[in-house]
């Protein structure tokens, strides 16, 4: 039996990627858990592409702590039910 659901592993214990910005080619840092990042370079807002199990599994507050669920939530402007 897993301990935790491996759909949240990048959540969890975040991942780093290097993207280009679309508007200037600069190499830009992002993290797995990061919803968006700011180029340095021009200003250009990178979105990242999450789409995780923390958005519908009822089981996501307790596999990802409440902490990190809500700030996941917040940053995708869903609401937090208590």
């Amino acid at each position: 039996m897993l301990d935790h659901c491996p759909g949240a592993a990048n959540v969890r214990t975040p991942t780093l990627s290097i993207r280009k910005c679309p508007q200037c080619g600069e190499e830009v840092e992002i993290f797995s858990n990061d919803i968006s990042v700011k180029c340095m370079n021009c200003g250009f807002v990178i979105y990242n592409d999450i789409a995780s199990c923390i958005q519908w599994c009822r089981h996501a507050k307790e596999c990802v702590g409440e902490e990190m669920y809500r700030k996941l939530m917040e940053q995708q402007n869903i609401t937090v039910k208590k």
